[in-house]
């Protein structure tokens, strides 16, 4: 017998399976957004530390700039190095100070190397021997014509290549006389203005003793071995002469050779047995001495109560109305390395340490420990020190002066572009000492003028 049977399902059990199943159609859509929402997160984490740490885990880079000093202490130099890091955050200036010993065989090895500073000093006649390692200077920190404005002419001249410029001067020093004011009062002297008045007032403050050996010396001038600047003041005579320095040959060369050897050969005022003309005028024993201003400093520190001033460099006669004072120019300038990987930042440090304001304040952080600071290099601020005992004599004859490789207290080392030259005409000096003529002396000098400025690629007309 057949039986019908109905299945009659468990309402309970019948009503949660279909809650399940509507319960997991609807909560697949929401894990699918919240994995992919994680990826996403995941990998912006990913983005951002990557950038953070590719960056040195730094927000933002920092650039350094090395700065080769040669003569100013780092307390000088500190506080205008703070002021523009506070204005520009993101630069910092290493300052380091070297010695003067070896400096430019020491410059021109680390920038061979590729470690070299970012800005370094060099004399004003060095620009032959790094040229192709001075970067120019832009537009934007100084173009021609304001550089021509800004700063005195001889640096325009200097600072030249081609048509670009290589690099900013932060001071400026020239060749003075320097005069021993007692001696002078004593005497009754009148200041020298000429070369002729130089000579005979020289032969009348010399004193010798029965043996005849000089104990009061009128003017170091003469000879080679004991006269501190002797390149500068041969220099000095011979363009005052009208001499073209790279032919140092004619009658005019030879008269400035002859009258520079006049003063131990013929007059008597100096000779080679005498102490260093800086020595001897500390010591009170040298009535006219020829340098720069900073050696005002040895001169105080030797002798502190001696009583002393500067003066003009004496001049030839005037032949013509309007005819100006030459003079003789001796500075350093900072410049920017060719392949610093912070030029751009270098140059706007450079720009800010040449401004007015801030060369005062060097000038001032300098005074503190010393005499003086180092005399400005722009001609705006010459009215500033012109009435300077000392460095007036700087200023004064900055704007006339002129410049040449004869440059002596440059440390440039034997190979350098100075002392290959000064030894040319040290040799000719000796050689007029010794009874050779100067036109004699003056033969292997040419020839070795040409040899030496050859070398650094100076075309000789």
């Amino acid at each position: 017998m057949e039986t019908n049977q109905t299945v009659i399902q468990n309402p309970i059990q019948s009503q949660t399976s279909t809650a399940t199943a509507a319960i997991t159609k609807k909560q697949i859509p929401f894990k699918i957004i919240g994995i992919v929402v994680g990826i996403v997160v995941l990998l912006l984490i990913v983005f951002f530390a990557f950038r953070f740490f590719s960056n040195g885990s730094k927000p933002s880079t920092t650039s350094e700039i090395v700065w080769w000093g040669l003569w100013e202490d780092e307390n000088i130099v500190s506080s205008a190095i703070s002021e523009y890091e506070a204005n520009n955050p993101k630069v910092k200036i290493k300052y380091v100070r070297q010695s003067k010993e070896d400096y430019r065989e020491r410059l021109t090895s680390a920038l061979a190397k590729g470690t070299g500073p970012d800005i370094f000093r060099f004399h004003n006649t060095w620009v032959p021997m790094f040229k192709s390692e001075l970067d120019k200077v832009p537009a934007n920190i100084f173009t021609v014509s304001d550089f021509s404005i800004a700063f005195y002419p001889v640096a325009v001249s200097d600072l030249t290549v081609g048509a670009n410029l290589v690099g900013v001067p932060l001071e400026y020093d020239g060749l003075s006389l320097y005069i021993n004011e007692e001696i002078f009062e004593k005497t009754g002297k009148e200041m020298p203005t000429t070369w002729n008045e130089l000579r005979q007032i020289a032969r009348e403050l010399t004193i010798t003793d029965e043996t005849g050996a000089i104990t009061q010396a009128g003017v170091a001038l003469g000879v080679t071995s004991n006269v501190d600047h002797w390149p500068e003041i041969l220099a000095l005579m011979m363009l005052q002469n009208g001499v073209d320095l790279t032919h140092p040959t004619g009658k005019l060369a030879e008269d400035a050779l002859d009258f520079y050897t006049i003063f131990s050969i013929n007059d008597g005022v100096w000779d080679a047995t005498l102490p260093s003309s800086t020595v001897a005028f500390a010591g009170g024993k040298l009535a006219m001495y020829f340098g720069p201003s900073w050696r005002a400093f040895e001169v105080r520190l030797q002798n502190p109560n001696l009583r002393f001033r500067t003066i003009p460099v004496p001049q030839l006669p005037k032949t013509e109305a309007n005819e100006r004072d030459v003079t003789y120019a001796m500075y350093w300038a900072e410049g920017v390395w060719a392949r610093s990987k912070n030029k751009e930042e270098a140059w706007n440090f450079l720009k800010y340490l040449s401004n007015k304001e801030v060369l005062e304040k060097l000038y001032n952080q300098a005074s503190k420990t010393r005499m003086f600071g180092e005399p400005y290099p722009r001609q705006e601020m010459e009215i500033l020190l012109k009435d300077h005992p000392i460095i007036g004599t700087t200023i004064y004859g900055a704007k006339t002066a002129q410049t040449w490789f004869l440059q002596s207290r440059t440390w440039d080392g034997p190979t350098g572009i100075n002392s290959q030259i000064n030894k040319y005409f040290e040799d000719a000096i000796n050689l007029v000492n010794t009874g050779k003529e100067a036109k004699v002396a003056l033969e292997p000098v040419a020839a070795g003028v040409i040899q030496v400025l050859s070398q650094y690629g100076i075309k000789i007309q």
